[in-house]
């Protein structure tokens, strides 16, 4: 073979997809250069013939040089081989430790291996057999070897099916999908918060008889003002965005002096006032202000039960917090750009010295993430008591930021020098770049999924479901090479039985729905395993088209959530009057000519509407309102076990919150304020009696109950 084809040999190896199919089902070959790129950040070598022979020698041999695996997750009674590598002729036990200290010895398999020169040793390798019966749960595998050569891994035994979906039976449920951040109240500071959630999640769940609120992802963001304005691109997926704290309700302002509380006041008063401005959405001048405000109440002492629910809250978080409030109060001294961040700020020595002379600053980070727990606890306890079976979905990002907090905090488990995104295709036919790292996938598997696990469970504390966008990604991740467009890129698969494991364990843990958003190329085997582990997946009505026309709703899966439409798309009214085509127009986003492409989407929503059409459910001489409400009443015709309702379609929103593959200098992504369709602002408070907002729901109603 000459050097291409080893280096492609060498790719499939490291899991790198030397070719893909486009949205357009034509296959397309991945350059040399992408390939080279991709392997050099996964840390393997390359450049030439004897480099990729090396390599290819040294994957050979990685397994034979470690004891045990770097980490083993299966499936609850699954009969799962171990392979134990030790010096040949060397005893070998192997044993588990549950999470709950128990011992088990493991059986050893009748199996023979040819022992293999390794390193000028002679090794062998046993096979083992995980002891049968152990519970799902965080284990540890240990191994000793001779009389003394210890080895240890973790050992993760996961559900073979995901049961929070089942248990909800089989009535079909429906609920809100929303940006929190552009539902204010009469009570709001500009911006939606976590007492807004709670109130909409109230309102939804007494008033309307809706069983969840999906909201759109609360991760942090940075730790000052300016703020990046997407929710899709925090600083760490594992804590919360402290601008959604209702400042007001936290027990000890109320014990705050005259003179800060008064201020609290004026803050209250002035931005109010904003609530019912429906244009863009000012997070910094709200975020200062907030600051500001939570600097001196975080200066009032804490009661003694405050106290020690607070330590509780600390001890529960651990390390994780501990690195994430580090990284903020890093952050406020020496800014994101100091040249410290390459060496310095890296270095563990220097950064222990530095948390003794912050440690203030580390305390009211923490605290800031103890009161958005506390909050968001209100609102899923609220969302419960209002008759919500599920209660708050939360909203999982595909990654963070370069130079963010878990980048900085969880080191070699994100890969640098690449980033994630989506190959041109018919939704965005530029692809997309997202500037995100992606997981490292052996060297997350090193560290046992930790870092994945403790995300989930920190995201699940507080919640009844949680959508996964773009779950795809826990099969494969488009990587495009720093400096590259992301026509340049290439799929890394990742160990999908290992992360869906991970993911379905907490989720059962927790007693939470996952949602995974399914959505764009993917591989056939992607909704068949996901339906076989209990997660749901996404059916967007302007998006089920078959090959000659549009999937019947019907024909639609039942472990699913529908929605007609989603947060990339505009509101249904603006959808139907091709508002996207006119935005991507204007931004120049079209390669084809913008009649064409008025032309086409016409025909497509022309299919839709006729589906709606032949069952009855759309008159000819119907107005706007009328053909949003008969295209939820055709999702209710579905098996769906969830239908998510978008806020901006129950109050006749027509602007886009986000369009894809722009960013805030092109358009105003992610901060346009609910409105109605005049333009309107609409706030909580009117969501109880709005009669447009009553109307759908009502005809929602009563199609299902035809």
């Amino acid at each position: 073979m000459g050097y291409a084809e080893q280096l492609r040999t060498l790719a499939d190896r490291c899991g790198v997809a030397t070719s893909y199919e486009g949205w357009d089902k034509e296959r397309r070959d991945v350059s040399d250069d992408t390939l080279r790129h991709i392997l050099t950040a996964l840390g393997v070598a390359s450049g030439s013939e004897s480099e990729i022979r090396r390599s290819l020698k040294d994957l050979d041999e990685a397994p034979w040089r470690q004891i045990l695996p770097p980490v083993v997750v299966m499936v609850e009674d699954e009969v799962v081989p171990v392979p134990v590598h030790v010096p040949h002729g060397d005893p070998v036990s192997v044993w588990v430790v549950t999470e709950d200290g128990e011992r088990l010895d493991a059986p050893q398999l009748d199996i023979w291996v040819d022992p293999r020169e390794i390193d000028g040793e002679m090794i062998g390798r046993a096979t083992f057999a995980v002891p049968n019966g152990l519970p799902t749960g965080w284990h540890t595998l240990h191994a000793e070897v001779g009389t003394g050569t210890l080895a240890q891994t973790t050992l993760a035994v996961t559900p073979k099916r995901l049961t929070t979906a089942e248990k909800l039976g089989p009535q079909q449920r429906w609920g809100l999908t929303t940006q929190l951040y552009s539902v204010r109240s009469e009570r709001s500071w500009g911006i939606g918060d976590l007492s807004d959630l709670a109130d909409i999640a109230y309102i939804a769940g007494s008033v309307h008889g809706a069983d969840f609120v999906l909201a759109n992802p609360l991760h942090a963001a940075q730790p000052q003002p300016p703020l990046e304005t997407s929710p899709y691109l925090p600083t760490t997926r594992r804590f919360v965005n402290p601008i959604y704290i209702r400042v007001e309700d936290i027990p000890e302002a109320a014990r705050l002096p005259h003179a800060e509380y008064q201020a609290m006041r004026q803050f209250a008063d002035k931005y109010s006032r904003w609530n019912r401005d429906a244009g863009k959405i000012r997070r910094n001048s709200v975020y200062r202000s907030k600051l500001e405000v939570l600097e001196a109440i975080h200066a009032v002492p804490l009661s003694p039960r405050r106290r020690g629910e607070f330590d509780r809250y600390l001890e529960e978080e651990g390390e994780g917090l501990l690195g994430f409030a580090t990284w903020c109060a890093l952050i406020e001294k020496y800014g994101a750009d100091s040249p410290k961040w390459r060496k310095s700020l890296r270095d563990s020595a220097r950064v222990a010295e530095l948390r003794e002379k912050l440690t203030d600053r580390i305390a009211f980070y923490s605290w800031l993430q103890w009161i958005c727990d506390e909050q968001l606890a209100t609102a899923q306890t609220t969302a419960v008591a209002a008759g919500m079976d599920i209660g708050i979905i939360h909203d999982l990002a595909v990654g963070v930021q370069h130079g963010g907090a878990d980048v900085w905090a969880l080191g070699d488990a994100l890969t640098p020098r690449v980033s994630v995104g989506a190959p041109p295709d018919a939704f965005n036919q530029q692809g997309q770049l997202w500037n995100q790292p992606p997981w490292h996938p052996w060297k997350l598997a090193e560290q046992g999924y930790l870092p994945f696990r403790d995300m989930l469970r920190t995201v699940l504390r507080r919640a009844g479901g949680l959508r996964i966008d773009h779950i795809l990604g826990l099969f494969r991740l488009w990587w495009i090479p720093e400096g590259e467009s992301p026509a340049a890129g290439a799929y890394v698969h990742y160990d999908y039985e290992a992360l869906i494991g991970v993911l379905v364990l907490e989720a059962e843990r927790a007693g939470a729905v996952v949602i995974g958003e399914d959505l764009g190329v993917f591989e056939p085997i992607v909704q068949d395993y996901l339906s076989e582990r209990g997660v749901l997946g996404t059916s967007i009505l302007w998006f089920e088209h078959g090959p000659d026309a549009p999937v019947p709703p019907e024909e639609y899966r039942r472990l699913c959530l529908t929605s007609v439409t989603t947060h990339d798309l505009p509101p249904t009214a603006g959808y139907l009057a091709a508002e996207h085509i006119r935005l991507r127009s204007e931004l120049g986003l079209l390669e084809q000519d913008e009649a064409t492409e008025r032309a086409n989407d016409a025909r497509d929503r022309e299919a839709i509407l006729d589906v709606a059409r032949e069952r009855g459910l759309l008159p000819t001489d119907a107005d706007e309102e009328q053909t949003v409400a008969a295209l939820h009443s055709l999702i209710t015709r579905s098996p769906s076990l969830l239908l998510g309702v978008a806020l901006t379609d129950a109050v006749g929103e027509r602007r886009i919150q986000n369009q894809p593959g722009t960013d805030s200098s092109q358009y105003a992504n992610w901060s346009v304020p609910l409105a109605d369709g005049d333009g309107k602002a609409v706030l909580v408070d009117d969501l109880a009696e709005h009669p447009r907002f009553t109307r759908l729901v009502r005809s929602l109603r009563h199609t299902a109950a035809d």
